[in-house]
Order: C-alpha cells, then sequence, then structure tokens
C-alpha cells in the first residue's frame, strides 16, 4: 500500500524527467542552424502538450487499462498515488516525441508533426508499453514459459528509447534530408552544430535529470536501489570515454557519449554489476559515434541529431545488454531472489519492440505525408524550419 512518502518519490522523479525535456530542447536548439532554433523551442513545448492530452484520455488507459473518468475522491485514495504514477509515466511517453523531433528537424512541418505526436503519444508508444511493463496480450507470460524468463527493460532502454529512435527513423525516411545536406555527385555538405555550448547544456540536463529516470522507476520508496544509481553513473562515464575516444574529441560526440550510455543502462541498472554497466556504456559511445557517421555519410540519412544511432540502435543494445551482463557469471543478479533473465526473452522482446515502433510511425507519418504533407517548401526551409514561427518570434516589440 502506497503512502505520503511514495507520492514525494515518485512526484520528484516525474519532476526530474519533465525536466529531461529542457534537455532535449537545448540539445535541439545546439545542433540545429541558428534560423531553426525557435522552432525547436516551441516544438518540443507544444510536443509536451499534445502528449499530455493524448496519454491521459488514450494512451494510458491502453497502456494499463486506468482512466480518471471518476470522481474525484477515487482519485485521491493513498494521497493521489496513481495520479503522480500517471504524471511520472506520462513524462515518459512524452520523451518520445521529443526524441523524434531531434531527427526531424529543420525541415517538417510543424501542425503534421503535432498530429503524429498525438498518434505516437496515444498509440504506438502505449501499445508495447503495455506490453512490455503491464502484461498485455499474455507476451511476458508467454515468455517465461517458453524460455524461463520475461522480456526485462526496468526503465526503458527498449520500450522508451528503443520506440522512439525507431519511430524516428520512419519519419527521417519519409521526409527524406534537408536541402543542399547532399550534392548531386555523393557530396556531404555539414551543417555543423550552431552552438555548442547549448549542446553542452542541454546534455547535461538530460544527463543529470536521467538519475531520476532510472532511479525513480522503481516507483515506490521500499524499492529504491543505489545499484540503480551507480549503474547508471557507471554507463554515462564509459559512453562519454568511449565516444571522446573514438569520435576524436569532437565536442558533439563528447556531450552525446553518456547519453548513449544512459540509453543502453536504463535496461539492465538493477539487475547488472557496476563493471557490465561500464562496458554496456562504453560500447554504446562507440556504437553511437560509429553509426551516426555511417548513416549521415555513407547511406545518406539526414538525421539531424542522431536519434536514430543514440536512442534507436544504443536503446537496442541495452534491451539485449540485459540478457549478458544480467547474468550471474558476469556478476548480474540472475538466479537471485525471484530475479530471472533470458538473452532469448530479451532479443525477442526487443524485436518486437522495433517492429511495432517501425511499422507504427511508417503508418503515420506514410498517411500524413499523403494527406497534409510533412515537408516545408524549399523557401520555407531556406528562411527557417517554421516560417510561422520564425517571423513572430523574430518580430521587434514596438518601443
Amino acid at each position: 500500500m502506497q503512502n505520503s512518502t511514495d507520492v514525494l518519490f515518485i512526484l520528484l522523479g516525474a519532476i526530474m524527467v519533465l525536466a529531461m525535456h529542457a534537455g532535449f530542447a537545448f540539445l535541439e536548439v545546439g545542433t540545429v542552424r541558428k534560423k531553426n532554433q525557435v522552432n525547436a523551442l516551441v516544438k518540443i513545448i507544444m510536443d509536451f502538450a499534445v502528449s499530455s492530452i493524448a496519454y491521459f484520455f488514450i494512451g494510458y488507459s491502453i497502456a494499463y487499462g486506468i482512466n480518471f473518468f471518476q470522481a474525484a475522491p477515487a482519485l485521491i485514495e493513498y494521497n493521489g498515488y496513481a495520479l503522480v504514477k500517471f504524471f511520472f509515466l506520462l513524462t515518459f511517453a512524452a520523451a518520445i516525441p521529443a526524441i523524434v523531433s531531434g531527427g526531424i528537424a529543420e525541415r517538417a512541418r510543424f501542425n503534421p508533426q503535432l498530429i503524429a505526436t498525438f498518434f505516437i503519444a496515444g498509440f504506438i508508444y502505449p501499445l508495447f508499453e503495455g506490453i512490455s511493463w503491464n502484461g498485455l496480450f499474455g507476451f511476458q507470460q508467454w515468455l517465461e514459459n517458453s524460455f524461463g524468463a520475461g522480456f526485462h527493460d526496468f526503465a526503458g532502454s527498449v520500450v522508451v528509447h528503443g520506440v522512439g529512435g525507431w519511430i524516428a527513423l520512419a519519419a527521417v525516411l519519409h521526409l527524406g534530408p534537408r536541402h543542399g545536406r547532399y550534392g548531386k555527385q555523393g557530396q556531404v555538405f555539414a551543417h555543423p552544430p550552431s552552438n555548442i555550448p547549448f549542446l553542452a547544456l542541454g546534455a547535461w540536463i538530460l544527463t543529470v535529470g536521467w538519475f531520476g529516470f532510472n532511479v525513480m522507476s522503481a516507483q515506490e520508496i521500499e524499492g529504491i536501489s543505489g545499484l540503480v544509481a551507480i549503474n547508471s553513473l557507471m554507463a554515462m562515464v564509459g559512453g562519454t570515454l568511449v565516444a571522446c575516444l573514438v569520435g576524436r574529441n569532437d565536442p558533439g560526440f563528447v556531450h552525446n557519449g553518456p547519453l548513449a550510455g544512459l540509453v543502453a543502462i536504463c535496461a539492465g541498472s538493477d539487475i547488472m554489476h557496476p563493471l557490465g554497466a561500464l562496458v554496456t556504456g562504453g560500447i554504446a559511445g562507440g556504437l553511437f559515434v560509429y553509426m551516426f557517421t555511417l548513416t549521415q555519410n555513407k547511406w545518406k540519412i539526414d538525421d539531424v541529431l542522431g536519434v536514430w544511432p543514440l536512442h534507436g540502435l544504443c536503446g537496442v543494445w541495452g534491451g539485449i545488454a540485459v540478457g549478458i551482463f544480467g547474468q550471474a557469471f558476469l556478476g548480474g543478479l540472475n538466479g537471485h531472489g525471484d530475479v530471472k533473465i533470458s538473452l532469448i526473452s530479451q532479443v525477442i522482446g526487443t524485436t518486437l519492440g522495433i517492429t511495432i515502433a517501425f511499422t507504427g510511425g511508417f503508418i503515420v507519418y506514410g498517411l500524413l505525408k499523403v494527406v497534409m504533407g510533412l515537408r516545408l517548401s524549399e523557401e520555407e526551409e531556406y528562411n527557417g524550419a517554421d516560417l510561422s514561427i520564425h517571423k513572430i518570434s523574430s518580430t521587434p516589440a514596438n518601443d
């Protein structure tokens, strides 16, 4: 039975993850060109607002079978714990459109993206969230009966980050590259980050908030674990060091390195040994740098912030890493108490998450592309990611 201490615990977690959305905003602001900075700021806060409506009225019910269409006295049982739990889980749901935003930056139309956000937070994300965290459709039970363990994702390497990254890939493929990004002869024309200090600020805000993201995923004060905190720290450090080494001291890679490590450790932060977390984060840091370079320069996928490598691929790695570093012979907690881990279950669960995310994202953005159009015109893109917002925000005040 939850009490006021649990309410405060999960409320603080919700506030910390809410603050991460400022990190998403400034990471994007620092990466995009100056003419698109206003759009990035407006887009992130509007995505959160739309996500809140979609998740409150539809998504939370899909994932957990709970709605808020009842009398107020029922809502304040256990000091209103159910309400702050919704708030906490909403911040996770709203992270998906914030992730997508970074991939489609600088050429996506504003209103179609808000519509996509509604469907992402209201339908696509809650479907896999409910399957993973609430046992929908008996999937977890089937994995346990077949392979001895269900799919384990403590704080969302796959459920949140993997899903966000693979939806973003679908959106980016529908949009195509920014004008002037690639030449007709295959040349690559760089669009360097506009503001490294803003980029770094965004990365730091995300990093600090991530300890609420992971530690508070226990959702009750009795479940809090110092192991989760230290594993998050070690993965962050591992991601930073390897990204700096592989990325040859590039500041963009250095500041995304800790994020790669933190994405990867979410799933297994409660069961890995800290050394396993360090390795998991280090591999994620290297994976991000290598795959960002490959997708941008070789495959010509114009994913502006590299959200598919960072969230999509590092999230997948995190889901699989649970099945490796969660094992007892590598210092993990498999077999300790009620902990059960299966590498096969992790691969199957991760694959299902990828399938739902990419298919759902491809359908939503594909339909919007046909019905409304996704891209700005070449003139609008040249002047700024959304001309109307850019003009309004740039209008000088009358003296």
